[in-house]
């Protein structure tokens, strides 16, 4: 039986530790290029994920990613209120509010 020395074995749980770190995307990120994807401008999704992400769980979260679809059938960019529309639509009042807010503050913040 061969017995890897304890440092190499460090290193290497070291280097496999901070590349999965790399690999993972953080959920602000996915929320920012999500909203981006739904048609909201990129510095206006920016802030709204800033203020979102840390207020919704993971599964909220989730259930604004179905939202991406929208951009894809409409042309240009699609406005705060008509996004704010469809989020209704997802009956969460939490997620309503959380994104109706963010959506507030960072117009008012422009």
């Amino acid at each position: 039986m061969t017995t890897i020395p304890l440092r190499v074995l460090a290193v290497g749980l070291s280097a496999s530790l901070l590349l999965s770190a790399c690999a993972t995307v953080s959920p602000e990120s996915r929320l920012r290029a999500g909203l981006m994807d739904a048609g909201i401008s990129p510095r206006m999704s920016a802030c709204m994920a800033e203020k979102m992400v840390d207020r919704l769980s993971l599964a909220q979260l989730h259930r604004l990613q179905s939202l991406v679809s929208l951009r894809k059938s409409h042309m240009g960019d699609m406005t705060v209120d008509r996004f704010l529309y469809k989020v209704r639509a997802l009956d969460d009042p939490e997620i309503f509010t959380v994104t109706s807010k963010a959506a507030i503050i960072c117009a008012i913040d422009r």
